[in-house]
């Protein structure tokens, strides 16, 4: 599910007097001159200052700490909708007082039978970072990305290790022979153009590539890519990195708006999840009322009156709905991120399985050859297999070494994996086609006894060629299957002599990765009854689902 909302929290090390004071001049300027909206005269309360445009706004200030906060509410057109954006400056907890919370949320809330629209970085944000020195963790949070020069490298280290960092960090790399000034005008702001609040922006510059990498061995940022540090980076842990999503040169240049949408999904994401610090999250929920008419009001100003209560009655109910939806989306992620879980725990199980049969395998055959008087041979480590390729374009290239396995899928998309290729995606890639090919020897002989996942839970004794059942699905859900759009995206060339069309609508797949949003997939169609061929339909990014 694609986040809806936009929500900024940054901290400042200005007091909540200048910070309230600065917050008030940029939010006039905003409505007054960017919006065109009358701020002539703005009390607290609730301020009507166009057709359909109202601005609540209270203070409170005391021992329990001071706050403003500015609510706008937008109903040009009853039948859009209404855009809900809120300010707040906060000042801090009692035991951290040294600096000034801000707050920036928008959101869609749409009329009856209108789906929400996906809010945008809004422009009050840059003009507050513009404003306001901004921080997160130890990291400055602006609108334009900083350079790391190679002095600068440890310290971005330590701000991406920060333990108490909320906010991405992302890191760009200039390719070698490009100009930074010159990669950064053309390449990397159009990318980066949403992320204003949402993270932390880095250039790395080619001169302190090598410094960054080498510090980062396993979280390595590819020349000409995109690299997005989550909070909780751990630099000495292999498996960590996968946390950490990549974005290929290639991906950047081929369509640089949806790169820069993709880019601002995770960090949104990411900062509507993110429980908020503790002065905030205890803020008074904001109540708005019609001022109450005086004893002498005309009918005219009493029918008014009710006007506004009937206003703010239907405000409320749909604050309501929104927040009802976000408990659904809630249970719909909690429910995908269980059924994830799941999923994981079986893998592991069946892994630690074979890995255990594995290891008594070994001393059983360890303790015949020193039975048979050959110690030497024992304890002897088997040679690196040198067979194996060691990327994507090679196994493309080696294809042609399968009996009954027929590619058909975008060469480009799966070579398009080298430059984002982390762990072991090869190998399993590698160990996955043969154990297809395997199966599809046995199936167009019609001894195969099943499907693919079957074949892998009850393998014959004298095949080799093993892959764990827990990586297989035979069949997409229901969700995927019904969308048009991520349907297309599973549809792959065939033979005419498969299907008439040319093409397929592949369910069957094997997860080659996992951990972050590249998360390799291989799909395929099973026509060994038919043609005598497994078709590869595609092997590449994970296509598109509700968690990509």
């Amino acid at each position: 599910m694609e986040p809806r909302n936009y929500r900024m929290v940054v901290s400042t090390t200005q007091d909540f007097v200048t910070a309230s004071a600065e917050a008030d001049r940029q939010l006039h300027h905003w409505l007054g001159v960017m919006k065109l909206y009358d701020t002539s005269v703005l009390d607290e309360g609730r301020n009507e200052i166009a057709d359909g445009v109202t601005l609540d706004h209270d203070v409170t200030a005391g021992r329990h700490g001071s706050y403003s906060r500015w609510r706008l509410r937008e109903t040009r057109d009853a039948a859009q909708g209404t855009w809900q954006s809120t300010v707040v400056v906060r000042s801090g907890s009692r035991t951290d007082n040294r600096r000034t919370w801000l707050q920036v949320d928008i959101e869609h809330q749409p009329a009856p039978g209108q789906s929400p629209i996906r809010a945008k970085t809004p422009n009050i944000v840059k003009l507050l970072l513009e404003a306001l020195p901004a921080q997160d963790g130890l990291a400055e949070v602006g609108t334009v990305p900083k350079y790391i020069e190679p002095d600068d490298v440890e310290e971005v280290i330590e701000e991406l290790c920060e333990p108490h960092r909320r906010l991405p960090v992302v890191v760009a790399s200039v390719p070698y022979g490009q100009d930074a000034e010159d990669w950064t005008a053309k390449i990397v702001e159009p990318a980066f153009r949403h992320l204003s609040g949402l993270a932390v922006m880095y250039v790395l510059r080619p001169e302190a590539h090598r410094a960054f990498n080498a510090t980062l061995e396993y979280h390595p940022v590819f020349s000409g890519g995109i690299r997005t540090y989550l909070p909780g980076v751990d630099p000495a842990w292999r498996p960590d990195a996968q946390r950490h999503p990549v974005m290929s040169r290639t991906t950047i240049e081929a369509n640089p708006h949806r790169a820069a949408g993709i880019l601002a999904s995770l960090p949104q994401r990411v900062a509507l999840r993110h429980p908020l610090p503790e002065p905030l999250n205890t803020l008074p929920v904001q109540r708005t009322r019609p001022r109450p008419a005086s004893d002498d009001s005309s009918l005219a100003e009493l029918r008014g009156e009710l006007r506004s209560a009937e206003a703010l009655l239907e405000e409320a109910e749909q604050q309501q709905e929104a927040r009802d939806e976000e408990i659904r989306d809630f249970r719909r992620q909690l429910k995908e991120a269980e059924d994830r879980d799941f999923e994981q725990i079986v893998e592991n199980d069946q892994l630690y399985g074979d890995l255990q049969d594995a290891r008594n395998k070994i001393r059983f055959l360890k303790k015949r050859l020193e039975e048979a008087g050959l110690h030497a041979n024992a304890h002897t480590a088997p040679p690196e297999p040198t067979d194996r390729p060691s990327t994507f374009a090679e196994i493309l290239d080696r294809m042609g070494e399968f009996e009954r396995l027929n590619f058909t899928g975008s060469a480009k998309k799966t070579r398009d994996l080298d430059a984002q290729c982390i762990g072991n995606w090869v190998t399993v890639a590698w160990d996955a086609l043969h154990a297809l090919d395997a199966y599809a020897v046995a199936s167009a002989a019609g001894a195969a006894g099943g499907d693919f996942r079957h074949w892998c839970d009850n393998l014959p004794d004298d095949c080799e060629n093993r892959f764990p059942s827990a990586k297989v699905k035979m069949k997409e859900s229901e969700t995927v299957g019904n969308n048009t759009k991520w349907r297309r995206q599973r549809t792959f060339p065939v033979p005419r002599s498969v299907a008439p069309e040319g093409k397929l609508f592949m369910q069957a797949h094997l997860r080659i990765g996992g951990g972050n949003t590249v998360s390799p997939r291989l799909y395929f169609h099973d026509d060994g009854p038919g043609t005598g061929f497994v078709y590869v339909g595609y092997l590449g990014q994970h296509p598109d689902n509700t968690q990509t």
